[in-house]
């Protein structure tokens, strides 16, 4: 059955690529046809698409879902149709003097790669495989996707809705489980995205080494929300509350810990109850509340926190309306805050990704400085604060994907901000500008002039006199 997948896909792969060079080069209208058929997809499903999410998860607001997956992925388009003329516009590049006042002439131009693959998550199904193709035909790409098989019944939809607003040689979607994610990762394409787990992307950056395939990875990582003395605890702790139960944490960008003041630990912890108990005061049949995506992925985070408990951390459920979890098979799960963790905990090794949240405390804010910088780079960090040196000194002496100070999860919403991590989070970002580049090469071009620059440059043997004045000029 793979086999008969890698045929095919290899076979669409040819496709596109046939079908890009021959059209070489393509007009922007046809790259914002492309966007704009991808827009009126998302929004002429829109309801079907979210109705599918919630199958797929047991539980998921269609509210939350038309703002993180549909209407955000929506504008974003738009936003790339704003932005692309200026963004494929050679950019003039200065050449040694005297070149320039001979006639000398250079530039890059920013041209698409051709066919770039999507390998997209299940934690936000449609916004990760969209928002990228986004860029992907703003530079001038043609795409091939293989989504996630743990959110199937989306998956199956994409893929007819494809097959219904664009050709084969423009988009096409396989659906499958691993074995067709990796052989998809084996394809050779012009670039590869992946978005998932650190673990998984570096088996996806492995099998694209093959081919040299160049990759964007968007990976995960253990994301760290500082609070200075001088936080507003409460305020800081609603923040954080919306973010951790978002999606119930399934988010490659929640925040992962807590670190706070050792004199403020109850305050903060406060603060994050306080704000869950406002937004969900109940939750098992709250379905503003997502559900865990599998039963896996429920057991996983029940042993993360069992492992904590038994190892000394004080296990704080937020269960405002003291439901009994325990006789339901909804996959959900209160918020759970672990005090006084340890790092030899499963909660301090791994990415958490759903609605447990460790805290740590410092007497020095140089100390949690020191922690993030002794781990792996996160892909986002948090600061809540009004003191302007101590987030400097966040910033200043911290390396992270990204940054928001005083909220959680923001910066990824900024469109024209570059999303990406760094290290084990990720490498290469999307959005922005920097998503275009990121799809484009950046091919030199330079155009020599009439005169012979090579014996004027001493270039040319017999080397002499016109040789050594080159050399000095240069060593100057």
């Amino acid at each position: 059955m793979a086999d008969n997948k890698t045929i095919e896909m290899q076979d669409v792969l040819r496709k596109q690529r046939s079908a890009h060079t021959q059209m070489r080069p393509e007009p922007m209208d046809l790259r914002k046809d492309r966007i704009k058929r991808a827009m009126r997809l998302l929004t002429e499903h829109s309801k079907d698409l979210c109705k599918v999410m919630s199958a797929d998860f047991g539980n998921r607001s269609p509210h939350q879902s038309m703002i993180t997956d549909i209407a955000g992925t929506v504008n974003f388009g738009k936003y790339c149709l704003k932005k692309m003329d200026g963004w494929s516009k050679p950019s003039k590049r200065s050449v040694q003097f005297p070149l320039g006042l001979l006639g000398a002439k250079a530039e890059v131009r920013y041209e698409p790669k051709g066919v770039v693959g999507i390998l997209s998550p299940w934690n936000f199904p449609v916004n990760l495989t969209f928002g990228p193709l986004m860029q992907i035909f703003a530079a001038g790409n043609r795409a091939m996707i293989k989504p996630s098989e743990f959110t199937e019944k989306t998956s199956l939809l994409m893929r007819e809705l494809v097959e219904e607003y664009f050709t084969p040689d423009e988009c096409a979607v396989f659906t499958g489980g691993p074995e067709v994610a990796a052989a998809f990762s084996e394809l050779p394409f012009d670039h590869l995205v992946f978005t998932g787990s650190t673990a998984t992307g570096r088996k996806v950056m492995e099998a694209a080494s093959k081919n040299l395939v160049p990759v964007t990875l968007e990976l995960g990582g253990k994301s760290p929300v500082f609070m200075g003395e001088s936080a507003d605890f409460a305020k800081a702790g609603e923040r954080v509350a919306l973010g951790k139960m978002m999606n119930a944490g399934q988010i490659c960008l929640a925040p992962d810990y807590l670190y706070v003041p050792e004199s403020k630990q109850d305050e903060a912890i406060h603060g994050v109850w306080q704000g869950t108990a406002n937004m969900y005061p109940t939750m098992l049949e709250n379905e503003d509340y997502a559900s865990l995506v599998s039963d896996r992925h429920f057991d996983r985070l029940q042993d993360m926190v069992a492992d904590a408990r038994d190892k000394g951390a004080e296990v704080i459920e937020v269960n405002p309306g003291n439901e009994d979890f325990g006789s339901s098979n909804a996959r959900k799960m209160p918020l759970t805050i672990l005090k006084g963790v340890t790092d030899d905990m499963k909660a301090m090794q791994e990415e958490i990704f759903g609605p447990v949240l460790p805290v740590k405390t410092y007497s020095r804010i140089e100390e949690a400085i020191d922690y993030v910088n002794e781990n792996d780079r996160p892909l986002g960090l948090y600061y809540f604060g009004e003191d302007s040196d101590e987030r400097q000194q966040v910033l200043t002496k911290t390396i992270s994907g990204g940054v928001t100070v005083n909220d959680v999860i923001f910066h990824v919403s900024m469109e024209d901000l570059p999303f990406g991590g760094v290290g084990p989070s990720g490498m290469g970002s999307y959005h922005g500008v920097e998503g275009f580049r990121e799809f484009s090469h950046a091919r030199s071009v330079y155009t020599q002039p009439k005169i012979d620059v090579a014996k004027l440059g001493g270039f040319k043997p017999p080397y002499g006199a016109a040789t050594e004045k080159a050399v000095k000029t240069m060593m100057k």
